[in-house]
């Protein structure tokens, strides 16, 4: 008779009570009946859009629920006992002993007042595992097995004297030192460059396969999941779509929504003809920041035309955002100059004119953090608006409405507020937002990085659009080489501050590749079975080259 699976969801309902302004308090019913087998050292993957309920059902396998979220229905076991009967102490011996949890934002989940070690090793002294010296000897392999520099003394440090990929990794190592049965990993790698990323996913992959541990892998990335999951469920607004081994998912899809999620990585821009005098000019800016005696930016320059869209890519710590900071007057350049639409730009802010705010915008990549919360979507938008147009009343509202047709939101969207929305009509509201002001040029700080690979679709589509009917020109910064391909005419590849490659897409993207752009075109995930695999061969046998 074979053994049980170690986690048994059987047909789960979880729901919450969302509080509309105005209304009484609601059920929204967030998964609806959705079962599920892991098997011991298997990897599921759970894919989906944003709202699908990939972390909601993660989290479920330790019997919680975020927010008000409760869950309402079906069965949960865990290594045969069904945990949503096993009461407080239950749950108590449950998560951090059986289940552990890696979460997307490693920055936002550790103590940055306790040192590394103290925390990796906390759950295994609480549940009583080991000892404190072989929690910390445990500790120290699985810096080392991860990757992680000088692993004896790694742990001395504090959160913020690591990078993120490497507090990515130190979280995976708290997961994994009380040896639990199975890790929940929330997407772990999205927030994180490509060349980190594959880092983190390299050292992810090895750990299950060496400890052996089973796992729910949750992203929105088909090409990552693919890479280390022996099963994949792809889910929608809270249901079941298809569920299949990795193999079938991504080469005999059977479901139009998983065909799309396939695809959708195809999608590429050709390039526009030169359309003459440059938009924006930034002529060979150095910049620092005034608590760090090292230069940030280092002699950089590059030129976006009118109606084009510049991709600026790199690791984090490049300089990518640097370089926008500098140019919107936030981080006055101690050298160099920029000209914008034929005139010179001042260097710090406060010495801009109020032609110059309107004409160079800003998206944020967060859209959650860059709109007031107690604001409807109208004042949002009609805010630029009111400001540098100074249109007020109906003559506003028939803009706001006109801006919300042009981004494809229409009607009944004007008096909702940002919690109403989903990831991407949020998103659609900043551009809009950004549109009011009838900008030369818009800086678009990584934001697709956040969002599934369809609405990412929807929101690139809608910028070329845009692009088209308004001429508007993109400093469009990401770490994202298929979104660089997406919409791109010209790249510039920045490392350590410098820019180190640019020019044309197609010249950008054309062998021979210096070192560091092969590094980053290689570390791109493909949609193929075994491609993790190839790249830690080429890696380990380049290391033992050298």
């Amino acid at each position: 008779m074979a053994d049980k699976p170690l986690l048994d969801i059987r047909d789960l309902k979880i729901e919450a009570t969302v509080y509309p302004p105005g209304e009484k308090p609601k059920t929204m019913t967030l998964v609806h009946g959705v079962s599920l087998t892991v098997e011991k050292g298997k990897v599921l993957g759970l894919i989906g859009e944003s709202g699908a309920g990939k972390s909601t059902i993660g989290l479920s396998s330790m019997a919680y629920g975020r927010g008000g979220v409760r869950i309402t229905g079906g069965e949960i076991f865990v290594n045969g006992r069904d945990i949503l009967k096993g009461g407080a102490q239950g749950l108590r011996e449950l998560r951090g002993k059986e289940v552990t949890y890696v979460s997307q934002s490693a920055a936002a989940s550790f103590n940055p007042a306790k040192r590394l070690m103290e925390q990796v090793i906390e759950a295994s002294l609480v549940h009583g595992l080991m000892s404190k010296s072989e929690a910390e000897a445990r500790a120290v392999g699985l810096f080392r097995k991860l990757g992680l520099p000088s692993p004896e003394t790694f742990g001395d440090r504090y959160p913020h004297q690591v990078s993120g990929g490497q507090l990515q990794r130190a979280m995976t190592a708290m997961a994994l030192c009380p040896k639990p049965d199975l890790v929940v990993f929330d997407e772990p790698t999205t927030a994180l460059d490509v060349t980190t990323q594959i880092d983190v996913l390299m050292a992810i992959k090895e750990a299950i396969r060496d400890t052996g541990v089973a796992a729910l892998y949750i992203t929105h990335d088909l090409a990552v999941v693919a890479q280390v999951s022996d099963d994949i469920m792809v889910l929608r607004h809270g249901r079941l779509v298809e569920w299949g081994t990795t193999d079938q998912i991504i080469n005999k899809p059977r479901e139009d929504y998983t065909r799309a999620l396939v695809s959708v990585a195809s999608h590429e821009h050709a390039e526009k003809p030169s359309a003459g005098n440059p938009v924006l000019k930034v002529e060979a800016v150095t910049a620092r920041y005034r608590s760090v005696p090292i230069d940030v930016l280092k002699n950089v320059s590059v030129e976006i035309e009118p109606g084009h869209t510049l991709a600026v890519v790199g690791e984090s710590g490049s300089g990518k955002s640097t370089l926008a900071r500098a140019i919107t007057g936030l981080l006055p350049p101690m050298r160099g100059q920029m000209i914008f639409n034929g005139r010179k730009l001042s260097n710090d802010l406060a010495g801009r004119t109020k032609e110059d705010l309107r004409e160079l915008q800003m998206i944020y990549q967060m859209a959650d953090v860059a709109m007031n919360p107690r604001q409807t979507v109208a004042t949002i938008i009609g805010r630029p608006l009111e400001f540098y147009f100074g249109l007020k009343g109906s003559e506003r509202d028939r803009k706001v409405q006109e801006l919300l047709d042009q981004i494809e939101m229409g009607k009944g969207f004007a008096d909702r507020y940002p919690a109403e929305l989903s990831g991407g009509q949020k998103q659609r509201v900043c551009i809009a937002r950004s549109l009011a002001a009838r900008p030369k040029l818009i800086i678009c700080d990584e934001v697709t990085s956040a969002l599934d690979p369809l609405v990412a679709e929807g929101i690139l589509n809608l910028l070329l659009d845009l692009q088209k009917q308004e001429k508007v020109a993109y400093l469009f910064i990401t770490h994202d080489l298929a979104t660089v391909r997406a919409i791109a005419d010209s790249i510039a590849v920045m490392y350590k501050g410098q820019v180190v490659r640019y020019g044309a897409k197609s010249d950008v993207l054309a062998p021979p590749f210096d070192d560091y752009t092969d590094l980053l075109l290689s570390s791109v995930p493909e949609l193929r079975l075994g491609w993790l695999e190839e790249v830690i061969a080429h890696r380990k046998m380049e290391s033992a080259g050298n």
